[in-house]
């Protein structure tokens, strides 16, 4: 897998002419390299339904006049830039509209993505219908004509359907449309026929061909999703409204996969779809190099102008990301993390239990909110399904809602066995049943509060807000502690909760100051907090939440494998070069903004000074230095722990240390 690659989107209405009239081999090939491109994904087919190639399986692009896929495969092969191909294979619009009866439908028999023909967009196909047999064909005559460096599959994944198609085959089954475990079964299966259909169609013609089937986000604790892939690309784009922390929640998650993956984020100010609109190029050298400090290669979203013709503010823009990622490659080339702390995502443990609750499952705030506590506080990090081994880990977070299986009971008590520790909050570490603890925490459950919100009162001082009675505003717990267990701070109720005829203040009833049971405690097996703190962080971003966190993830290890004093908008990873005997330190900073409603900007890349990193290593360290400028730093080791400064760094820093 290259490490620059280009995502170039050519969705192109047969309402303009002149389509691809203005492409030029040397502009094409110009263009990549002063982007400094290895890899750029190229179309066969578009969201409309049309081909910029000659096609018997589809139809060329009405106001396409020769082989454009063809040319551009030509122009960047002679260049030693590879060439994956897209085909659109949830959306067609051209055929949508001949056959609307394969169509994706809701119970209502409404359409997917936009819900009729009279306005503007794209209507999604069922995989449970003859569409998939046209689709096959598709990828089919590409991959037989053209010398494609992969397939790119694009807006496909389990979908929900009632299509007659769906309600035909379910009625055949013996079932009924109105059974709900037995259409999500169907629809898991079409998606898996799909998937093996596409996978068979081009590997019986290039075996070991990349394929990667695009849903926009991979699940996690589907590892069989994902390994319908040959490969992983992790949508992102910050300003599109993914942000700056949801890369980093995907990415922990992916690299514990043990599959070659890249981070997609794109060179519009927006989104998707946006001609015209580009972001400050501090912005892609961060985001590039987040991709390569969590393991990743880099991919880019551009749009290719109807006529054809590469935008050179475009490939300029690429090119002040791409050039830096260039001169990194060797150090960030076959990782591996290091990681003290695995958090269980809430979004895994929900799949693998079953869909009984299929609302928290796509409640992504707890897994959110805890790898922003996580970055913030410098913690290093994997985020992990059940299906992971825990022992490389120090502590495991269990996030606001995971109830012990017994399977979950099993691996934790072998991970415990060994040291291990455990920070739990909310209702996490409860029985499958909800009734009581599974692991001593130092708690025994009451019930879940009927205050809402309650306060927490430490018996310990924050780092920035010494101690007092701290709201929080999310779901508490009632509990009370065991005779063994360590009191750290008590849950207080407010006065009432706010109603009709009681309320007070703007907001919310102060607390009365009464302890009304535990808030934190400890146990053998780890720590728990009385609220679904993770949850509150993602919504709220309360400072004293954060702080109490912190303070229970630092009791828990007591040897962190790296410490520094990275600001709380920075982000440090460490990976693993084993083949090269060397660890690699990633140091980043940059402070995203809010600009119009709602669009992170990173404008701006302040210089850092001055900052110190401590990693715990037994092993004897040869030398320690910046990558890529080979410029050795002083350090010092001492009882097994290597400590050095860098001195003066912007944006994303390399820190090597030689074995």
């Amino acid at each position: 897998m290259k490490f620059r690659q280009v995502h170039l989107d050519f969705h192109t209405s047969e309402a303009i002419e002149g389509i691809g009239s203005g492409f030029s081999k040397q502009q094409f090939q110009e263009m990549l390299k002063i982007g400094h491109v290895d890899s750029i994904t190229i179309f066969s087919k578009c969201h409309h339904g049309w081909a910029y190639h000659p096609t018997s399986a589809n139809e060329m692009h009405p106001h396409l006049s020769f082989d454009l896929l063809g040319a551009q495969i030509e122009a960047a092969h002679e260049i030693g830039v590879k060439t994956p191909v897209y085909l659109s294979a949830g959306l067609d619009e051209k055929l949508a509209r001949r056959y609307p009866q394969w169509l994706i439908r809701n119970e209502q028999e409404q359409l997917n993505w936009v819900s009729n023909f009279m306005t503007p967009g794209y209507h999604q196909f069922c995989m449970n219908t003859p569409y998939l047999d046209i689709l096959a064909q598709q990828v089919e005559e590409v991959v037989k004509n053209y010398d494609a460096d992969g397939i790119f599959l694009d807006i496909v994944g389990v979908r929900e359907c009632y299509c007659q198609y769906c309600v035909t085959d379910i009625r055949k089954q013996g079932s009924d449309p109105r059974n709900i475990q037995d259409m999500r079964k169907m629809w898991e299966e079409t998606y898996t026929r799909y998937a093996t259909r596409m996978n068979e169609t081009v590997h019986a013609i290039k075996p070991g061909l990349p394929v990667f089937h695009n849903s926009s986000h991979v699940d996690r604790g589907r590892r069989d999703l994902a390994h319908l892939n040959t490969h992983l690309e992790l949508e992102s784009l910050p300003t599109g409204g993914w942000g700056y922390d949801h890369f980093p929640l995907s990415a922990r998650y992916a690299q514990t996969l043990g599959m070659d993956f890249l981070g997609m984020t794109g060179k519009f100010h927006t989104s998707w779809g946006e001609f015209g609109g580009y972001k400050h190029p501090n912005a892609l050298r961060y985001e590039a190099a987040l991709s390569l400090a969590n393991g990743a290669r880099c991919s880019i979203g551009d749009q290719l102008h109807p006529g054809g013709m590469m935008d050179i503010a475009t490939y300029s823009l690429i090119g002040e990301a791409y050039r830096e990622v260039e001169e990194k490659e060797d150090w960030c080339r076959d990782t591996t993390s290091i990681a003290d702390i695995a958090l269980l995502s809430l979004e895994a443990t929900t799949w693998e239990a079953g869909y009984e609750d299929i609302e928290l499952r796509n409640r992504y705030d707890h897994d959110t909110g805890a790898v922003r506590i996580l970055l913030e506080g410098n913690y290093l990090f994997d985020v992990v399904d059940m299906q992971v081994d825990l022992a490389k880990y120090k502590v495991v977070i269990l996030p606001d809602a995971i109830l012990i299986t017994e399977t979950m009971k099993a691996k934790l008590a072998d991970f415990l066995a060994t040291g291990g520790k455990v920070l739990a909050t909310g209702r996490s570490g409860l029985s499958s049943d909800g009734t009581r603890f599974e692991l001593d925490l130092g708690v025994e459950w009451q019930g879940v509060s009927t205050f809402n919100p309650s306060y927490f009162r430490p018996d310990f001082e924050l780092p920035s807000l010494r101690t007092a009675s701290f709201v929080i505003y999310t779901e508490g717990q009632n509990a009370v502690s065991t005779p063994e267990g360590i009191v750290l701070g008590h849950k207080e109720n407010s006065y009432f909760n706010r109603d009709l005829f009681t309320f007070c203040s703007h907001q919310h009833t102060p607390s009365d100051l009464q302890e009304a049971g535990v808030g934190m405690a400890e146990g053998s097996d780890g720590i728990y907090i009385a609220w679904n703190v993770f949850e509150d962080y993602a919504v709220k971003g309360s400072l004293p939440v954060k702080e109490i966190v912190c303070y229970a993830l630092d009791r828990l290890l007591e040897n962190k494998t790296l410490v520094t004093n990275l600001p709380a908008q920075g982000v440090t990873t460490l990976q693993v070069q084993t083949a090269s005997n060397r660890w690699v330190n990633h140091l980043l900073y940059a402070s995203p903004v809010r600009r119009g409603k709602g669009v992170e900007v990173i404008e701006d890349l302040p210089t850092l000074m001055n900052t110190e990193v401590t990693i715990a290593a037994t092993e004897q360290v040869k030398d320690v230095y910046l990558a890529p400028q080979n410029v050795k730093l002083p350090f010092s080791q001492v009882d097994g722990h290597v400590t050095y400064t860098v001195p003066l760094w912007s944006c994303h820093q390399m820190v090597v240390l030689q074995f």
